[in-house]
C-alpha cells in the first residue's frame, strides 16, 4: 500500500522535507502538484524527517502538495533493448525512441560478494600503445583518468569506446556541455559503435540529482549484462562533476562540510561506485574507466586524493598524451606476461630510456653540451613521442611491440639497450 502525506514542512533549493514513517533510503516518491507530477528520491533520513531530492527541481511545489512514497528505489530498464539507445540521467529517452518500462531493475545496490569474484587475469585491448603496451587495462579493473580542464579526456574515452575489445560499452556523462554530448553521440554513430553501446547523458542544464543517478544507473545496467556473461566496459565522465553535485546536496541539507566543503562521506560515495567493478566467477565482467578532472592540476585535491585510495592506479592525461610517469595500472603484471614473451622487455626498456631522454632535455635546457649518447636519446625520445605516445596512433598490441623494436633498432645498438641476448637474438630487427 502506498503511503501519502499532504504537508511539506520545508523547501530548500531542490530538496523538500516531510515527516513520514517506514520510508527507506533511496526510495522514490511522487509529488502531486498543480502543474502535474514530479518524481523525487529519498536522500537522507533523520528520525521521522525525510529529505527528498526533486528530480525536476522544486519550482511549482507548495507546502500543501501531496507526497506519495512508491515503496521502491529508482529503477531502470535492462536487457538488449537498451543497446544503441541514448537516455538522460533518470533513464528517459533522448533519442526520440520509445520509453522502456519492461524488465526494470533497482539501481544503487551493494557491490558483488567477494566470494563470487575471481582474480583479474584478462586484458582489454584498446589499440592505444600507451595503454596496451605500457599500462595494460585489465578486465574488472577500476581506473580513473586524471586530467585537467581542457585536456582531451572525452576524446580519449570516445576512442576507447570505439576500439576496446569488449562486448558492451556503457557511457555515463555527468555535467557535460551540450557540445560534448553531441560529440559522443556523433562519434559513436560515425564509427558504428553505437549498436553495442548504451549512453546515459547528463548535461550541465539538467537537474543536479540526475548527475548523481548516472553512475548508479550505468553500473546497475552493466551488472545485469555481466550476470548474463557479457564483458562490459563502463566509461564515466566527469566524476568531479559527480562529486560537486554531492557537495551541493550536502550544503543544501546543512551537513557539516569536510575538506574544501565536500561531504565527509566522499570516500564512501566514490567507493560505492568504483567497487562495482568485478569479474564474476561464472559470468561476465564490469570494468570502470572514469575521467576525473583535478582542479588546478592538484592531485591532493579531495576528489583525486580519495579516488587514489580506491582505484588500482590511474591514467594521467597531460599535454594531450597519456603521461608515462604519472600513469600506473597496478594490475598490468596480471596480464602482460601472457601476451607475448617480449612485452615486459619492451615496456621496461623503452620507459627506462625515455626517462633518460627526459633527463637529457633538462641538461639541454640548462645549456650543457650534448654527448653522442645524449643525441641518441633525443632522437629516440622524439620517435617515442611521435609513434607511441600520440593519441592519434591506433595499432594492435603485437604491431606496437614490433614498432618498439624498430624504434630501438633505429636509435641504438643492441648492447646499448641493456636487453638480454636471448631476447635480442629472437626479436631484434634485421639490418636492411
Amino acid at each position: 500500500m502506498q503511503k501519502f502525506y499532504t504537508r511539506i514542512h520545508q523547501i530548500v533549493g531542490d530538496v523538500i522535507t516531510v515527516e513520514a514513517e517506514d520510508v527507506g533510503n533511496t526510495e522514490l516518491a511522487s509529488i502531486k502538484t498543480r502543474r502535474g507530477t514530479s518524481l523525487a528520491q529519498v536522500i537522507r533520513l533523520d528520525r521521522n524527517k525525510v529529505f527528498l531530492q526533486v528530480f525536476a527541481g522544486s519550482r511549482g511545489i507548495s507546502t500543501d502538495d501531496r507526497v506519495v512514497f512508491l515503496g521502491h528505489p529508482m529503477r531502470v530498464a535492462s536487457g538488449e533493448m537498451l543497446l544503441g539507445r541514448i537516455f538522460n540521467g533518470s533513464g528517459r529517452p533522448l533519442d526520440h525512441g520509445p520509453e522502456l518500462t519492461d524488465h526494470l531493475i533497482d539501481i544503487g545496490g551493494p557491490p558483488v560478494n567477494p566470494v563470487k569474484r575471481i582474480i583479474p587475469n584478462k586484458m582489454i585491448r584498446t589499440g592505444i600503445p600507451m595503454i596496451d603496451v605500457f599500462n595494460s587495462l585489465v578486465e574488472s579493473q577500476k581506473l580513473p583518468v586524471f586530467s585537467i580542464a581542457g585536456e582531451p579526456y572525452n576524446e580519449l574515452l570516445a576512442r576507447i569506446a570505439i576500439q576496446a575489445e569488449v562486448d558492451i560499452i556503457i557511457l555515463g556523462g555527468m555535467g557535460l556541455k551540450y557540445d560534448d554530448y553531441l560529440f559522443f553521440k556523433d562519434t559513436l554513430e560515425e564509427h558504428g559503435a553505437l549498436s553495442r553501446s548504451i549512453v546515459f547523458m547528463h548535461t550541465a542544464a539538467d537537474p543536479i540529482v540526475e548527475c548523481l543517478l548516472v553512475p548508479d544507473i550505468s553500473l546497475a545496467v552493466a551488472e545485469n549484462f555481466a550476470l548474463e556473461g557479457k564483458r562490459v566496459l563502463v566509461l564515466l565522465t566527469d566524476m568531479s562533476n559527480f562529486c560537486d553535485a554531492l557537495k551541493v546536496i550536502s550544503i543544501t541539507m546543512e551537513q557539516i562540510p569536510s575538506n574544501r566543503g565536500y561531504p565527509g562521506d566522499l570516500y564512501s560515495q566514490l567507493a560505492a561506485r568504483y567497487e562495482k567493478a568485478v569479474d564474476f566467477d561464472t559470468a561476465g565482467s564490469i570494468t570502470i574507466l572514469a575521467a576525473t578532472t583535478m582542479p588546478g592540476d592538484d592531485v591532493t585535491h579531495p576528489i583525486p586524493d580519495n579516488t587514489g585510495y580506491i582505484t588500482e592506479g590511474q591514467f594521467y592525461l597531460k599535454n594531450g598524451v597519456i603521461e608515462p610517469f604519472g600513469s600506473l595500472s597496478r594490475l598490468k603484471q596480471q596480464v602482460n606476461g601472457e601476451t607475448r614473451d617480449d612485452h615486459r622487455t619492451i615496456m621496461d626498456t623503452m620507459i627506462q630510456l625515455f626517462a633518460e631522454y627526459r633527463e637529457t632535455l633538462e641538461k639541454q635546457a640548462m645549456g650543457f653540451q650534448m654527448s653522442a649518447w645524449d643525441q641518441k636519446l633525443i632522437r629516440y625520445g622524439r620517435l617515442f613521442e611521435e609513434k607511441m605516445m600520440s593519441l592519434s596512433v591506433n595499432i594492435a598490441l603485437e604491431k606496437a611491440l614490433d614498432l618498439g623494436w624498430e624504434i630501438l633498432h633505429e636509435c641504438f645498438s643492441p648492447e646499448e639497450t641493456g636487453i638480454k641476448q636471448s631476447m635480442i637474438d629472437k626479436h631484434w630487427p634485421k639490418s636492411k
